[in-house]
This record gives C-alpha cells, structure tokens and sequence, in this order.
C-alpha cells in the first residue's frame, strides 16, 4: 500500500477513495460490457476479468499521456479528473432526452440527420455547464474552468469569455 499511495502522491487517507471509486467504475464498465458478450455467468465472470485488465491498461496509458499535459498537483487528481468527465458525460445525455423531448423533439417527427445534430447540440450544451459544475464540486474547479475555455475558443465562442 506504501508503494501505492507514493506512485500515486498520496497524502492523506481520504484521497484513496479517488483510486477505488476509479477502480470501482472500470470494474462495473468491465462487467457490463461481458454481460452483453454472454448470458453463461463463467463466461461473464472471464470476459470481466479480460475486459478489466484491458480496460485498466488503456486508462494508465492515457494517464501516461496526459501527465504531461494536464497541468495538477498531484497525479491522484487525475483520476478524480477522469470521474468527473465519466460524470458529466453521462449525466449531459440523462439531462438532454427530457429536455429533448420536451421540446416536442422526436425521431419520429424529424429528420433522423437533423434529430441528432439537435440532440448533440443540446447535449454539448449541457456538458459545458455540468463540466465546470462537477469539477467545483470535486474540487477541481480551476482546472475544468481552464478547460471549459479552451474548448469555448475551439467552438469559436471566445467573445463570451470577455
């Protein structure tokens, strides 16, 4: 566990939880993905174990990765960072299909092409603001706040940041 909580720059107990609730995420991920493999539970528990270690992989070489480019104190923040955009981009969609249909939006009574350009449209618009929201409330306000401009500016949106 020494080893652990130096690689990761750990300080204080709490900060664990950040580790395991990531962990927690790749495994549940892990085993929703097998169990759309198969219905047989040996399998489900196999493809789990596959899928988990391959999933865990890729995250610690995108970590890898973004260590560099992401500015953070501490290298436990990113996976706190990683929570907060997994999130965001589910709770952007729970938000955006009542806001969508409340709107009278359908697939049915719209072009497909135009339905989805609008869902992702509103869905984008919702993530921005539930971004910045879910990194205060994970203490990493600073950081989605520099990130939210930079992906305003690429949006061509850079007048309202002024």
């Amino acid at each position: 566990m020494g080893k652990f909580k130096t690689h990761w720059e750990i300080q204080h107990n709490w900060q664990l939880l950040f580790p395991f609730l990531g962990l927690l995420a790749l495994t549940y991920s892990a085993f929703k993905l097998a169990n759309r493999i198969s219905d047989n539970l040996i399998l489900i528990i196999i493809a789990t174990a596959i899928i988990f270690y391959s999933l865990l992989k890729l995250t610690l070489y995108i970590f890898k990765k973004l260590e560099k480019k992401w500015i953070l104190q501490y290298k436990w923040e990113m996976i706190r960072v990683f929570i907060v955009f997994a999130i965001t981009g589910s709770s952007s969609l729970y938000i955006g299909r009542p806001i969508i249909k409340l709107l009278g939006i359908t697939k049915e009574n719209l072009n497909p092409v135009i339905y989805w350009i609008l869902f992702i449209i509103i869905g984008l618009i919702f993530y921005q603001i539930l971004l910045v929201t879910f990194g205060w409330l994970f203490g990493q306000f600073k950081f989605f706040w520099e990130f939210e401009k930079k992906m305003l500016k690429r949006f061509g949106l850079k007048r309202f940041l002024d």
